[in-house]
């Protein structure tokens, strides 16, 4: 698939601003030399990845939508996750008496951006117990093919209610 876009100013400045923030993060060094290179990569990163990355309203990420996603990775998306980790090692802990259900579920999806139905089929895939197989997109309404380590429920909605947790009405709240 081809991308006709061109690179522009407006996209290449919030992808720095969130490259440089993510190198600050990885490093951990405020050392001056750190710093300048990373401003320097984070720029290259910029100029050659924006054209992908910003589609529409450049600096419409920054403001309450950016707290909304620290929120989600700090508190959210940690929490499904520990919920899933206890599921999953219970059952692992107790091999005499393995309670699994093993299947795929359909599940629907209500999240309005492509970027919001990828964050939310990985932090699906990153709690332990399920795995987003397919996502499928037919008549207006958006579909997950989730394998499930004990399916609890077979009616959609109710499996994905099950599954997402408040992982899908915080993925919205972002992407909106």
């Amino acid at each position: 698939m081809e991308n006709n876009k061109k690179t522009t100013i407006a996209a290449v400045i919030p992808t720095f601003i969130l490259c440089y923030f993510i190198w600050i993060l990885l490093t951990g060094s405020f050392a001056a030399q750190e710093l300048i290179v990373g401003a320097v990569v984070s720029l290259l990163v910029a100029w050659f990845s924006a054209r992908w990355f910003v589609h529409e309203r450049p600096f419409g990420f920054f403001g309450k939508r950016l707290f909304i996603l620290i929120w989600y990775c700090v508190a959210i998306f940690p929490w499904e996750l520990l919920k899933a980790n206890w599921d999953v090692a219970k059952r692992a802990l107790s091999p005499g008496k393995l309670n699994i259900n093993p299947g795929i579920v359909r599940v629907p999806v209500d999240v309005p951006t492509e970027y919001g139905k990828t964050m939310l089929a990985n932090s699906i895939t990153l709690t332990p117990g399920t795995i987003t197989m397919d996502i499928d997109e037919r008549g207006g309404q958006v579909w997950y093919y989730i394998h499930w380590i004990d399916v609890q429920e077979t009616e959609p909605a109710a499996a994905g209610e099950a599954i997402k947790g408040r992982m899908e009405k915080w993925v919205r709240r972002i992407w909106q």
